[in-house]
């Protein structure tokens, strides 16, 4: 019995981990960053990794514009929109390449507040960046929605438990975003 579960979770887990294995960073028009927790006005490490690689894949010319999307949650000073502007206005990404979407309260609005965006910035694709573990029911939720998309995911190696147990909650989202 034990055994099964171990490789049930170990097919589960390569499932969910495998998305930007499988669907490699295109250039595209704009990057659309997902949001993660602030806390007070500084990133979780999630959150500053996401910006990070959505920065260097900028700087190499994956996109002209970076969408950043996440709106203020409880114990935030700022929204998660405006936590990832400052981190890559700091790294020298020009403002005005910096579109923010500081609505959304979870995964499903940032995408479909997002593709608002992309719809009236007449965008044809985007690359979306988030942790591997986010990027499957990205995919899904990017897919029912229509948007033209490419994926390019962060581990945060030292925060491996972490991201193993987020790939974990990600089973519970993806039947939620499944049947929505």
């Amino acid at each position: 019995m034990i055994g099964s579960l171990i490789v049930l979770l170990i097919l589960t887990e390569t499932f969910i981990f495998s998305t930007d294995y499988f669907n490699k960073p295109q250039k595209s028009d704009a990057i659309i960053v997902l949001g993660c927790k602030v806390n007070g006005e500084n990133p979780t490490r999630f959150l500053y990794e996401r910006t990070m690689l959505a920065g260097r894949l900028y700087k190499e010319g994956y996109a002209e514009y970076i969408i950043l999307s996440g709106g203020k949650g409880q114990g935030e000073n700022i929204s998660e929109a405006e936590c990832m502007r400052r981190i890559l206005i700091n790294e020298g990404i020009d403002d005005e390449k910096l579109i923010l979407e500081d609505k959304s309260t979870n995964t499903y609005e940032n995408l479909v507040n997002s593709k608002k965006i992309v719809e009236d910035k007449n965008f044809k694709d985007v690359l979306i960046v988030s942790n591997k573990f986010h990027l499957r029911r990205a995919k899904l939720i990017s897919d029912k929605l229509g948007l033209r998309t490419s994926f390019s995911g962060v581990f945060v190696k030292d925060k491996w438990y972490t991201e193993i147990y987020g790939g974990l909650r990600e089973i519970l989202g993806l039947m939620k975003d499944i049947f929505k």
